[in-house]
């Protein structure tokens, strides 16, 4: 017992002494910190200075498909909140998109810029995919379209772990890319520029490689219009073509006009 008490009493001194040798490097370290001993030299950088996006050239001159209308910002770019697009179609009413700048910010700054060039203006969508999406934003109606930059994925869904016993209710999970999900798509993926693709129906992908730019709030009746217009094959030999013209005649991003206003009967 007598041991034990010994023990006990040099472990409490042990730590005593620690506890204030602790005490008297804290209380160093903050006399030097008043005295401006961590400061660094290094001019700090204003948070406006930073770059938000980097976009990649693309080369014209190897491909003709692509058109040159410069090259978006890659400062001042929102992160929060959402922009409106509003895709006016010769197919019926607008379909309006909101756009979220806080996931996808450069995606959101693409099509905008993009919209200002008025670039999508007077321009086919050239697919209704196999998987339930309209595909636009291709100027040359072949895929391989765009402007002469591309910008990097943001937002790709992340598809769920195989399990090797599914849980009764794996049928109701959550698409990936529900119906009226907007993304960008490139080719190669990742490449992004002015093509889009608006899904009209829930879609899974064992690999996503779209990435989301935002959801369509309004004129859903056009969009599931436009999924009925029957398809041919393209020059591929794919049964994409859409056999009607679906010419977007303006896309703006900004306020949506009145006649375009979300309502209950277009909520997707």
């Amino acid at each position: 017992m007598a041991r034990r008490a010994v023990q006990e009493r040099r472990k409490r001194r042990l730590l005593a002494g620690v506890g204030a040798g602790v005490a008297v490097l804290l209380i160093v370290a903050g006399v030097a910190w008043i005295g401006g001993a961590f400061d660094s030299d290094e001019p700090s950088t204003d948070a406006a200075d930073q770059d938000i996006c980097l976009w990649t050239p693309q080369n014209a001159s190897t491909n003709s498909n692509l058109k040159d209308v410069g090259t978006p910002p890659t400062k001042d770019i929102p992160t929060l909140g959402t922009q409106t697009m509003t895709v006016t179609t010769s197919q019926g009413a607008p379909i309006v998109v909101g756009l979220d700048s806080e996931l996808a910010p450069c995606g959101t700054a693409d099509i905008t810029y993009l919209a200002s060039k008025k670039f999508y203006d007077n321009t086919d969508c050239h697919e209704i995919t196999s998987y339930g999406a309209l595909r636009c934003g291709d100027p040359s109606g072949t895929g391989l379209g765009g402007p002469t930059y591309s910008i990097y994925n943001e937002n790709v869904p992340t598809a769920p772990e195989p399990s090797a016993s599914p849980a009764p209710d794996a049928g109701a999970k959550t698409p990936l890319y529900p119906k009226g999900t907007v993304a960008l798509i490139g080719d190669p993926p990742g490449t992004n520029g002015s093509q889009f693709l608006i899904f009209f129906k829930d879609y899974s992908p064992p690999t996503p490689e779209y990435s989301i730019v935002g959801k369509v709030t309004g004129g859903q009746a056009t969009l599931d219009k436009i999924a009925k217009i029957p398809t041919s094959n393209n020059d591929a030999g794919e049964k994409v073509r859409p056999t009607q013209k679906i010419t977007i005649k303006t896309l703006t991003v900004g306020d949506a006009p009145a006649s375009a206003a979300p309502s209950a009967s277009t909520q997707s």
